[in-house]
């Protein structure tokens, strides 16, 4: 049952090779998708997920049963589409690209049988442009998948047909914002859209549409081919099944785990990763990319649950950790995160467009020894003006959450720079 603890990652091997339709078949691979088209109706299988607990795993952790199940099915001559958002650009993550490269049949198994699930017949991944190794094999996969009738049309002898279309994306982090995608895949600039109306009743090309993550999509074979109460015991905390959890920065050893929902933070550190390297300590930590806020050591029996992180003040995002140590300035480490948040501004609404560079000048400033003490309230001021609610999508927000970390935990380093350059 060994292979079964961990799901996601029970094909990948240590040399990162490409598992073919045949390996990924000898593991029970498309057996899910069997039990969803003979036995189940597609309710069903929004039932089945929603049972389960599968919740998003792209950084927003909502119900994806849920999701399913709010896409209208009362016409079935309507056009409906799926999409898996491989955009992956969050700094300090890479979890879904081990995903695409080495085990790129989970995906497109997950996404047919998430296409069944909300009776769509087209479905696109749309993926980073720089992720090359991961678009040749996922082409690769997609061609075997068609050749042995499980893309097409009647799949498996069924009334179901589908379509999946690989597509690569420009290259920007707003593409991670589910509307800016669907506007992207539709040959528009990539801007969020208004929400209301959202994306699951008018989506791409005003059609019903569900986007959801690669690693959320890689779950759902796994949970039809197993059951549901076998995945709500993989988890060791409130929400359910194995996650995709990695640490990088000065750890002996970084990288990426499968591991249960509920591993406490300091396992993940200490023991997967090895702990700080020689000479260093720990300082803080950004649990889940660069757009959640800082927590310190002391935070580090908080378990990786959407609630638990939310609760001791960040966010379980995407669930791989950014550790700071005590010989890396606090500073600078936000300077650079806010100079990635700035350039990569879509520029649709004002305080997005003109507050995020105006925190790089401010933080620059600080730095080069021309700050005031008055900056760091200014700063403040602007995480707030840039929060959730005041701006048109989510990207400013969580831009913002390392900066109003930094200035609660870390003020004193920031106080050290203004009073040297007094001096």
């Amino acid at each position: 049952m060994e292979t079964l603890a961990k799901p996601l990652t029970k094909n990948i091997r240590p040399d990162r090779a490409f598992t073919t339709l045949a390996d990924y078949e000898s593991t029970g691979g498309y057996q899910g998708l069997r039990k969803a088209l003979a036995e189940l109706q597609p309710k069903d299988v929004q039932q089945w997920v929603k049972d389960a607990g599968l919740r998003g795993r792209g950084g927003a952790g909502f119900g994806t049963g849920l999701k399913w199940s709010l896409v209208p099915l009362d016409d079935l001559s309507q056009t409906r589409y799926l999409v898996a958002n491989a955009d992956e650009m969050e700094p300090g993550t890479f979890k879904d690209r081990m995903l695409l490269e080495q085990d790129p049949h989970q995906l497109i198994e997950g996404m047919i049988i998430a296409a069944y699930a909300i009776q769509a017949q087209k479905a696109y991944i749309f993926l980073r442009g720089e992720y090359h190794v991961a678009k040749f094999r996922l082409e690769q996969a997609l061609l075997e998948a068609k050749s042995k009738g499980y893309l097409g049309e009647h799949i498996l002898n069924s009334a179901f047909n589908l379509e999946i279309v690989l597509h690569t994306g420009a290259g920007r982090y707003i593409c991670g914002e589910e509307t800016a995608l669907l506007n992207a895949l539709e040959g528009k600039r990539a801007t969020p859209r208004a929400k209301p109306p959202f994306p699951l009743v008018s989506g791409l090309w005003g059609k019903p549409t569900v986007v959801n993550n690669v690693e959320t999509l890689c779950n759902v074979p796994h949970i039809l081919h197993y059951g549901v109460e076998w995945y709500q015991g993989l988890a060791r905390g409130v929400d359910k099944g194995t996650k995709l959890f990695g640490a990088g920065g000065r750890v002996k050893h970084p990288g990426l785990w499968e591991l249960p929902m509920g591993t406490p933070i300091r396992e993940i550190i200490e023991q997967h990763a090895g702990g700080m390297r020689d000479g260093y300590k720990l300082r803080g930590f950004l649990p889940g990319g660069a757009s959640t806020d800082f927590l310190l050591p002391e935070h580090l029996d908080v378990v990786m649950d959407f609630e638990a992180v939310a609760k001791a003040g960040s966010r379980m995002g995407t669930g791989v950790i950014i550790v700071l140590d005590d010989k890396t300035c606090p500073v600078r480490m936000v300077l650079n995160l806010e100079q990635f948040f700035a350039q990569e501004s879509c520029g649709w609404c004002t305080p997005c467009r003109d507050g995020l560079p105006w925190t790089v000048t401010l933080l620059k400033d600080i730095i080069a020894g021309k700050g005031r003490i008055e900056d760091l309230d200014t700063l403040a001021g602007l995480t707030r003006m840039l929060g959730p609610g005041n701006t048109f999508c989510a990207l400013a927000p969580g831009a913002v959450e390392p900066l109003q970390s930094a200035l609660k935990y870390f003020r004193a380093d920031f106080e050290r720079y203004i009073a040297m350059e007094r001096a």
